[in-house]
């Protein structure tokens, strides 16, 4: 018997583990694969670091700070290289400089001079009417035109999130954009704001770890220590008196008080079955396409390009196989041994789920094609790998804002189970935490709460 079964040991399960654990709650997790950590995978290959995930935290995000801070890694924090200066789209067949300040699309010309006149007008288009969920694409073709969404949107869209910007719901994907509109009715005015009251664009407040985002759970999960059982799949999760009943299978019954179900919108799809059928479907309507990693390393004078990016994103216009690829040595130290640099090339998604699934040396031949094309990449990679993830990034679809409200009313419906993942405030790192720790923080003042028919509170027992 334990306070808390926490199913999935990726971040958000982690995370929420280990907040319960330091307010004194008996916790385990269960997770089914043979390591922790989920998505957030880091390989040191030789001199070389390749994220098979995750690749950034958000500066912004005060929950990811705080957790790092706790566990010590502030002295292992990497800011953006100094040779960030470019963003780059691909436009007539190469790659074309954009400067990152927020007049960069208007003095490039990227966009045609008609495109860029549209922009200019973006202050004196109205704001929108209704409060309807609104597509990605249909909300910058009504502010901006349909080019800029066309060439600049939907390949951010695509190489992000690997998803499409018909489909996508902008409240769900990019609340901020809403707020600007309803608040200043206007997305350049919000952005001058912003930068009057100095505060730094995206492009500059993202850092990492000298040893990868993987350092993160690897660090959760040692504090944790034998409250994480691995190569545990869980089967059915039922309710009885006293709080829940784990069908672990070869790992046997568990009970416990609470559950927190932190895994992929597919597998709680599974495990709600039978137990909150409204939250089983609403889970079970959340897709995640397959996507593919390929990373490579190359010696620095076997490309041409000056690399003083974070990378590029790909228009589906432009006929790449890319969605999108990381200057990966040039965003963060440590990356590529001296004198070497690394790049990482993203396939598959929602537009192109069968590349995906391609073979691997057949993701790294269309790689070096690419990079040899738009980066004067030349020769044999010194290192090359790929990964495959069946199932990439969540599709946060139109519609997503009654998906994820059947989600939360799982809570009320069936006391002392919570959900978690990366399927409901964004698929970043820092999104992640910040719903761990709110779930973590419910969950330990809930004095009367009735969970398992009685009015009684989790147990606290103290952590060693």
């Amino acid at each position: 018997m334990v306070d808390v079964a926490v199913i999935g040991g990726g971040i958000s399960g982690l995370a929420t583990a280990w907040d319960l654990m330091r307010q004194g709650l008996d916790v385990v997790v269960l997770e089914r694969q043979a390591n922790p950590g989920g998505n957030a995978v880091t390989e040191r290959i030789g001199g070389f670091l390749m994220e098979h995930g995750p690749t950034t935290i958000d500066a912004r995000a005060v929950a990811a700070t705080d957790m790092g801070g706790a566990l010590g890694l502030d002295g292992e924090r990497c800011e953006l290289g100094p040779e960030v200066r470019n963003r780059y789209l691909v436009g007539n067949g190469g790659l074309r400089p954009i400067a990152t300040h927020p007049m960069g699309f208007l003095m490039s010309d990227y966009l045609s001079p008609g495109a860029r006149l549209r922009m200019l007008v973006e202050m004196a288009i109205p704001r929108g009417r209704g409060e309807a969920d609104e597509s990605i694409a249909a909300f910058c073709s009504r502010r901006f035109g349909p080019e800029f969404t066309e060439r600049v949107m939907e390949p951010l869209v695509r190489g992000v999130y690997g998803g499409d910007a018909d489909s996508l719901s902008l409240q769900a994907v990019f609340p901020a954009l809403v707020n600007m509109e309803r608040r200043y009715g206007s997305i350049s005015a919000g952005v001058m704001m912003s930068r009057l009251s100095r505060r730094k664009m995206p492009g500059r407040r993202l850092y990492s770890w000298r040893g990868g985002i993987g350092s993160l759970p690897s660090l959760l999960a040692r504090q944790l220590g034998d409250r994480v059982h691995t190569g545990v799949a869980v089967r059915r999760i039922r309710r009885n008196l006293n709080g829940f009943v784990i069908d672990a299978g070869s790992g046997g019954r568990i009970s416990a008080g609470a559950v927190v179900i932190a895994t992929q919108p597919h597998v709680s799809a599974q495990l709600l079955e039978g137990l909150d059928d409204e939250a089983a479907v609403a889970a079970g309507d959340i897709e995640a396409p397959p996507t593919a990693v390929v990373y490579l390393g190359y010696r620095r004078e076997q490309v041409a390009h000056p690399l003083d990016g974070l990378g590029f994103f790909s228009p589906r216009s432009e006929g790449r196989s890319l969605n999108g690829v990381q200057f990966c040595s040039t965003m963060f130290e440590g990356r590529a041994p001296e004198g070497h640099v690394s790049l990482a090339g993203y396939f598959g998604g929602d537009g192109a789920p069968e590349l995906a699934r391609a073979p691997a040396d057949a993701l790294v031949a269309l790689a070096r094609d690419e990079f040899g094309d738009l980066l004067g990449a030349k020769g044999e990679p010194v290192v090359a790998r790929v990964r495959h993830w069946p199932r990439g990034l969540p599709q946060y679809r139109l519609g997503h804002a009654e998906r994820i409200a059947a989600l939360r009313g799982a809570e009320d419906r069936i006391p002392g189970l919570f959900l978690t993942g990366n399927y409901f405030e964004g698929p970043s790192v820092g999104a992640c935490l910040k719903l761990a720790g709110e779930i973590a923080a419910r969950m330990s003042v809930m004095p009367g709460a009735r969970w398992g028919g009685d009015e009684t509170r989790i147990p606290a027992h103290a952590a060693p």
